[in-house]
């Protein structure tokens, strides 16, 4: 018969469901990983320090478009509480960190937020936990930061403890792939430490890719975005490139595309967004300078992105000098400021940046999203705008309007019917002759 202890151990308690799992971070990340722990049995408590979100999920509510109410009432009625209390992270047997990592003003990696939710939950940590990384970070982190708050707490980690770096893999509106289906990276700090990862994440995740480390696991995240930054990157230059030879790249890519080996299509845009994309390819340039490399190709791709938003406005000026009208005084709608097509998420979004540049240059700056009703509190930018709907009188009152997110609830006749110029940054219009490209 087992003993007492051997029915306590974090693996035991994974198998017979009795593990609690506690998600610090109920953003973009938490959320989702939320509804999919608890819709596999075990229990799930939610850590915050935004106490408006808290109450949010406690009252049923989703506070992020693409998690319906229903599935947070569903959660809700299994057990599943939110708290700003860090001391209930004792009661937690897996502890998964999903917080921010943004950049500095200096372009180097900010993780503050990792080690305030650390010093939070430093008192807490006790045998048989898992703590768990899914925040995007430098390899290297997971041993660096988290493991010295384990060493502190007198836990031997892959005895009694186990450390984890498993990075998320959300990718918001995606109706074809969930949590649950998106195969799931793990490494650990040592082989049990793994072994504990794959029997937490195999609860609630249907395929389990384990690596031989942490760093490896750091790794994989940042080639996975790197990746697409890269030929993000290139793709928005061929698009400059066709545009000045009066190419459509649309139909180039199209066709590129046919070939059904060696080729994988991306669309260029009026920059890149999320909070992937732009920011974790400096968390490998920032950690290659400790080895005395220059990651000389990744940080071209990041320039090229970042400067996708002076080209939109450069083409919006162009247009409306032929119009006779200056972009000083110019009222311009920006349609779209969601960082991608039919979600709220705000997020590093390059429409914002179009946004301040056309302000900056004293055009009269409105905006429309259906998914983004009042402009968000950012940390980099404000404006003090709410969404405006759409009519044909609305539109016809702008002197430009400029397509920035290509959101499906758009309806894109009428629009066209209506402005004055057209920008479309996203192809939308890629057949009609008298839309401006940019």
């Amino acid at each position: 018969m087992p003993t007492l202890a051997s029915e306590n151990t974090f693996l035991s308690r994974v198998a017979s469901r009795k593990a609690v799992v506690g998600i610090l971070g109920l953003g973009y990340v938490g959320i989702p990983l939320a509804v999919s722990v608890s819709g596999s049995g075990l229990k799930v408590v939610g850590f915050d320090v935004n106490e408006t979100r808290v109450n949010e999920l406690n009252s049923k509510k989703s506070p992020i478009k693409h998690i319906s109410r229903e599935e947070i009432s569903k959660i809700c009625d299994a057990g599943f509480e939110a708290t700003t209390d860090f001391a209930r992270a004792s009661e937690c047997d897996a502890l998964i960190i999903c917080v921010p990592t943004p950049l500095n003003e200096y372009r180097e990696p900010d993780l503050s937020y990792v080690a305030a939710t650390m010093d939070s939950i430093a008192p807490y940590l006790r045998p048989e936990q898992l703590l768990s990384l899914e925040s995007t970070t430098w390899p290297g982190t997971t041993k660096e930061i988290l493991l010295p708050y384990v060493d502190r707490a007198g836990l031997t980690v892959g005895k009694n403890f186990y450390l984890v770096y498993s990075p998320e893999r959300e990718d918001p509106g995606n109706v074809n792939f969930t949590t649950r289906t998106i195969p799931k990276i793990a490494g650990g700090h040592t082989k049990a430490c793994l072994n504990a990862a794959t029997a937490l994440y195999g609860a609630f995740i249907d395929t389990i890719v384990p690596v031989s480390s942490t760093e490896a696991s750091e790794m994989v995240k940042l080639l996975e975005n790197i990746h697409r930054s890269i030929n993000i990157g290139l793709v928005n230059e061929m698009k400059m490139v066709a545009d000045r030879m009066g190419l459509d790249i649309f139909e180039v890519i199209d066709a590129a595309k046919t070939k059904p080996f060696g080729f994988t299509a991306y669309y260029p845009g009026p920059g890149i967004g999320g909070h992937c994309i732009p920011i974790d390819p400096f968390y490998l340039t920032w950690k290659a300078r400790e080895y005395g490399l220059h990651t000389r190709f990744i940080e071209l791709a990041g320039e090229i992105n970042a400067s996708m938003p002076q080209y939109v406005v450069d083409k919006t000026v162009r247009a409306l000098n032929s119009a006779g009208k200056s972009l000083k005084g110019a009222k311009v709608l920006a349609l779209g400021i969601a960082y991608k097509r039919d979600v709220d998420d705000m997020r590093e979004s390059p429409s914002v940046f179009v946004m301040e540049l056309l302000r900056q240059w004293g055009a009269e700056v409105a905006y429309s999203d259906p998914n983004v009703p009042t402009f968000p509190i950012m940390r980099e930018h404000s404006f003090d705008l709410s969404s405006i709907a759409l009519t044909s009188k609305v539109i016809q009152g702008f002197d430009a309007v400029i397509l920035l997110t290509d959101h499906s609830d758009f309806d894109y006749k009428m629009i066209k019917q209506n402005a004055r110029i057209l920008v479309d940054t996203r192809g939308r219009y890629r057949d009609d002759s008298d839309i401006v490209r940019a």
